[in-house]
């Protein structure tokens, strides 16, 4: 390689990596993100040092260390990560904090960052739309976005779901279960003049969705139940002081499960798509590629029942 085309090289990420990033803003526009406060976009783009690296992307809800050292094991190109790693303006960048620190190791390595977030959430079809899908019912967005790009009319941020015939708390807890893979158990806060033997027969005929933290959105909705990953206290407390229901799951559980049953088909339908176009070798697509989940990445919190082994030391 001459000294121009790898000075060329160095100055851009590689062919592979532009290539998932076109993909992912093509299924995610970020013009749907929430610019208001989120940081979406092309976090870190790494130098691409030609043959380092495989033709294989990493999808994650949290880029943690443990993340990050998942995939330069795997010499992924990008990290497609949904929460973003950088959220807030960087006065430094140093090996003193851990989160600095994993982008200094990607950056040596080659491996970009790319995050869609809220774009993910309000994209019809996308994040939030999978979580109110367990349910047949006529939806909304709560907070619909005014001036959607092309092909993306109705988009917004949450979703109200009402439907024409009411659905027991018991089971829409259940679906919400079977949907978001092996939890193992829900918080639910009722309405505390209801017995227990009556929670699971409560009626609801309208829920108010949102993934993450909901309070901002949720609080205030004429609805029958929220549900969300989380809820403060207080916020939940005023809920069902309102005659309201609650089900959180954890901040990450009601996302982590839609990487792997919808936008990994969804990206790699894509990148195929991309393969048969007249450029695909421009963006690294004229062999074999990847689209991974990752396998360690999870909600920093678990449930812990009370019979579970490893927990509760016998006296």
């Amino acid at each position: 390689m001459s000294i121009s085309a790898m000075s060329s090289s160095a100055t851009q990420a590689s062919p592979f990596t532009r290539a998932v990033i076109r993909a992912v803003r093509k299924l995610y526009p970020e013009s749907l993100a929430d610019k208001s406060f989120d940081n979406t976009g092309l976090l870190l783009e790494a130098p691409y040092r030609p043959g380092h690296l495989k033709n294989s992307a990493l999808l994650t809800i949290d880029l943690t260390k443990a993340v990050a050292d998942e995939a330069i094991a795997r010499k992924d190109s990008i990290i497609i990560t949904y929460h973003p790693i950088i959220f807030r303006a960087l006065k430094s960048i140093t090996l003193g904090n851990s989160q600095q620190s994993t982008l200094l190791r990607l950056a040596q390595e080659g491996i970009s960052v790319y995050s869609p977030h809220t774009a993910v959430d309000a994209a019809p079809g996308g994040l939030i739309d999978w979580l109110a899908d367990i349910l047949v019912h006529d939806r909304s967005s709560i907070t619909p976005i005014k001036e959607a790009p092309p092909g993306f009319n109705g988009a917004g941020y949450g979703r109200i779901v009402r439907f024409q015939a009411p659905l027991l708390l018991g089971t829409i807890s259940e679906r919400i279960q079977n949907l978001l893979g092996n939890l193992s158990g829900l918080s639910i806060a009722v309405p505390q003049t209801i017995q227990p033997k009556h929670k699971p027969l409560i009626k609801i005929s309208s829920v108010g969705i949102c993934a993450g933290s909901g309070g901002s959105l949720l609080n205030g909705l004429d609805v029958d139940l929220l549900f969300t990953g989380e809820l403060s206290h207080h916020e939940a407390l005023a809920a069902i002081e309102q005659g309201k229901c609650v089900i959180t799951t954890f901040h990450s559980n009601t996302e982590r499960e839609f990487l792997k049953r919808k936008m990994q088909p969804a990206l790699e339908a894509e990148l195929k798509s991309m393969a048969k176009e007249e450029d695909a070798k421009e963006f690294g697509l004229g062999g074999d590629f990847q689209i991974a989940v990752s396998e360690v990445d999870k909600d920093p919190f678990e449930f812990v029942m009370r019979h579970d082994a490893g927990w509760y030391l016998k006296t």
